[in-house]
């Protein structure tokens, strides 16, 4: 009764102080640099959003309290271990656990006598493996962007495509796996057949994320191109306008200072490049695996292709002329 609280307590502790230590995240806008941080305060802004949060949180238990029945044991009749629902679920934070032993085929193997259930065995394996993943994930981005500034501007998902694209891949195999979880339930209420379900769920775990890792990187590329194209030429008004040679075209208003900031504040990165192959002496400067490795995943990360370019000085001299409006 007190080990609970307490441990809760300090952890909030530890969470103020990293707070404190780390500070907030934000948006790139003037005045805003990685060396400083400028946000609203903590009363009365912060103060006010957490109130506001608090009662809403209320109100809602409070409403559901009063007017829907949560887990009616009464209705079940007494407890007997050799009946089961036919329904029964997973919670959603296990479904995708779930799914992977759902739709893994039940393959065994026999070894010295024994058999090891293969179906069992590698979802039990591949589910800390994904969490590891997910969780090593900004310490190997780290590493292949030889990065380790402390970062206090928030990057805008078009700007980083290749890590949008990852957890956009990632966010689809959780949800097939999801699926996978509930493959009777859709079976049973959509009449579909339950083996046609595991199969699709089979073939999407590999699929759907390689296809939605795919359309979210050119998603993203697409928008640089588009934030690019406003930057140099404005904003289209709708307006028709005749030029004196008979030429129709469309007029184009300009941006305001914030918005140009808003599009244009962010880094231009550039890969990782091998080191010369010998030093000013012509002693041969070795190359290991590793650093090579570093220089691919580098170049794939963000290469040319991973990032539309800026407007260059004379662009922006175009700009601030009027003459790309």
């Amino acid at each position: 009764m007190l080990l609970i609280p307490g441990i809760m307590l300090g952890l909030l502790v530890a969470h103020l102080i990293l707070v404190f230590y780390h500070k907030h995240t934000q948006w790139a806008g003037p005045g805003r640099t990685e060396k400083n941080v400028v946000g609203m305060p903590l009363m009365p802004v912060y103060l006010a959003k957490a109130g506001g949060f608090f009662f809403l949180v209320f109100g809602i238990v409070a409403l559901v309290s009063a007017i829907a029945t949560v887990n009616p044991i009464w209705s079940y009749g007494p407890y007997r271990p050799d009946q089961v629902s036919t329904d029964a679920q997973p919670d959603w934070y296990m479904g995708f656990a779930e799914g992977l032993i759902r739709v893994m085929p039940g393959w065994e193997v026999g070894l010295w006598g024994h058999t090891l259930n293969l179906g069992v065995l590698i979802p039990f394996l591949l589910f800390p493996v994904i969490l590891f993943a997910i969780a090593a994930y900004p310490f190997v981005e780290s590493w292949v962007t030889d990065d380790a500034r402390e970062h206090h501007l928030l990057d805008r998902p078009r700007n980083a495509p290749v890590r949008t694209a990852l957890g956009a891949a990632w966010i689809s195999l959780y949800l097939v796996m999801l699926a996978g979880g509930g493959n009777d339930l859709i079976a049973t209420h959509l009449h579909l057949s339950l083996n046609a379900i595991t199969y699709a769920v089979r073939a999407g775990a590999f699929a759907v994320p390689v296809a939605v890792f795919l359309v979210t990187k050119r998603w993203c590329l697409g928008l640089q191109r588009r934030d690019r194209e406003k930057v140099l030429h404005g904003r289209e008004t709708g307006v028709i306008k005749r030029l004196p040679h008979g030429e129709f075209t469309e007029v184009h208003a300009g941006l305001s200072p914030a918005e140009r900031h808003r599009l244009t504040a962010h880094e231009q990165p550039r890969p990782l490049v091998l080191p010369a192959p010998a030093d000013e002496n012509g002693v041969a400067r070795p190359t290991g695996a590793l650093t090579r490795t570093r220089v691919r995943l580098s170049r794939g990360f963000h290469g040319e292709h991973a990032q539309i370019p800026k407007p260059t000085a004379e662009e922006y001299r175009e700009i601030a002329e009027g003459h790309g409006h």
